[in-house]
């Protein structure tokens, strides 16, 4: 069993090492989401007062209801935690929120705020294990690379201490349970969840002849909207673009896929299928892009954009009419360009595509292998599912619970919140899911974005032959793991 968890270690700490090389990795707020990096902007006073807003404590979450669990536990424990930015501050305030909690029980949870998803897209997490120095919990805001962490064996099985904490995953939506099983056994608990949306810009669709009350739909509608709300100048750069397809969604690989209808993975049968026609077809879509707006100066034209949690965001200076990203979005537009008018609608799929769906980004909890206090890192997991702790981060950042029924207890519920309503709409799809996990995902995604990128900018010209050798090259990886 040593033998075969060092081999694994081995595998993946390559596989990290190819993951750190790409610079532009994502980090998440505090609800689960994905975004871009955080970059170092001076905020403006609203901006601050919004992210000290993020911050829970103990006094509140005893007047929501939350009740101290009764456990004979004690002691502390180490928790590495991959949020940065305003999500940094939300997670800091729950801990601490814990800690005084449980303080007359003895338990103290010692949060470390690791880079590169908690440590896993680096390799020190790995290091960690490696060396019988593993924190006890890690919250991961990349659930594509935790889940191969999860199947290469770096990660304890959950159930006897989610036994013990008394935490039922059975009515968590399906399209998580996704993330959460592997081999039919639990690994990772997503946090919360979040929807994919189109959000866009209703005083551009009206400037450029649109109805902004009638979003489009489908995806021939989609470029009509990105056609219409694109303005070229005289010397062919761009003054506005309608859409950038994956301006918000640089390392996300299978979302659009995903939406397109494709099944990139079939657990079942441990087989991979990039070649099918729903991925071609997707690809297709980009390359069109690419070919019909100059990819020289689509790029060039991005280089000098702000990240998504940045007030230079090409969204909120009018820059793109529409971009496609998750309901966290809508924090940043509240902090950053709360003056930006803006809605949201279900992202516009092909016919046969996955329409009024989506695709579940989450973060996700592991108790890595080696962890000295997996029941008191079981205990902390249970404390921030709670519909207390995750309250205000449901009001900040429009992240979702992980099953409908508690949708009825969250704020925006009540309030009767238009877009939150249609977010839980979305998310009890029958078709949802998180798409691609297998036992190199982590290696795949990263492969798959870089074939993706020579698609949209024409190093690519034979999709359906460069997808057949990214298949053979993956395909090997998975049967040796069997």
């Amino acid at each position: 069993m040593k033998k075969k968890l060092a081999a694994a270690l081995l595998t993946l700490c390559m596989a990290a090492g190819t993951l750190a090389g790409c610079g532009d990795s994502a980090s998440t707020s505090g609800d689960g989401e994905t975004q871009q990096p955080e970059e170092k902007t001076e905020l403006s006073d609203e901006a601050k007062k919004a992210q000290e807003s993020v911050k829970t404590n103990a006094e509140e979450l005893k007047a929501l209801g939350l009740e101290v669990e009764d456990t004979d536990l004690t002691g502390e424990f180490t928790y590495w935690s991959a949020f940065t930015g305003d999500s940094q501050v939300w997670d800091q305030s729950r801990v601490d929120a814990f800690n005084e909690l449980y303080e007359d029980k003895g338990i103290k949870c010692n949060v470390q705020f690791v880079p590169d998803g908690a440590g896993i897209n680096n390799g020190k997490l790995l290091s960690a294990i490696a060396g019988g120095q593993a924190p006890d919990l890690v919250i991961c805001d990349n659930a594509v690379s935790a889940y191969s962490y999860a199947a290469n064996g770096s990660f304890e099985m959950l159930e006897p201490y989610l036994e013990q904490v008394d935490l039922n995953v059975d009515s968590f939506f399906n399209g998580c349970k996704d993330v959460i099983y592997y081999k039919d056994e639990p690994y990772l608990i997503p946090q919360d969840t979040n929807v994919m949306l189109l959000y866009y810009n209703p005083d551009i669709a009206k400037e450029a002849g649109l109805d902004p009350e009638n979003p489009p739909k489908t995806l021939d509608e989609l470029d009509q909207w990105a056609d219409a709300m694109t303005i070229q100048k005289d010397d062919g750069t761009y003054e506005r673009f309608g859409l950038i397809p994956w301006l918000d969604l640089k390392d996300d690989a299978f979302t659009l896929p995903f939406f397109f209808g494709a099944d990139v993975y079939d657990s079942e049968t441990n087989k991979l299928n990039l070649t099918s026609p729903e991925v071609v077809s997707c690809m297709e879509w980009l390359q069109s892009y690419g070919q019909k707006y100059d990819p020289e100066r689509i790029q060039s034209f991005t280089s000098g954009l702000g990240g998504m949690f940045s007030p230079d965001h090409a969204f909120m200076t009018g820059k793109v009419g529409m971009t496609i990203t998750g309901n966290w979005f809508s924090n940043a537009l509240r902090v950053y360009a709360p003056d930006v008018n803006y809605k949201a609608c279900a992202v516009p799929v092909p016919e046969g595509g996955r329409a009024n769906s989506t695709t579940f980004q989450t973060n996700v909890f592991a108790i890595p292998k080696g962890s000295e206090n997996p029941e008191l890192a079981a205990l902390f997991i249970k404390f921030c599912m709670s519909g207390a702790v995750n309250e205000d981060n449901f009001a900040q950042w429009r992240s979702i619970p992980t099953s409908d029924a508690e949708f009825d207890n969250v704020s925006l519920t009540k309030e009767g919140d238009e877009m939150y309503l249609m977010e839980r709409e979305l998310a009890n799809s029958p078709e949802n899911g998180i798409p691609a996990l297998c036992s190199c995902s982590a290696e795949l995604s990263k492969a798959f974005v870089t074939f993706r990128e020579g698609v949209i900018y024409g190093n690519i010209t034979d999709i359906q032959g460069e997808l057949q050798k990214l298949q053979d090259k993956y395909q090997a990886e998975l049967d040796k793991a069997e």
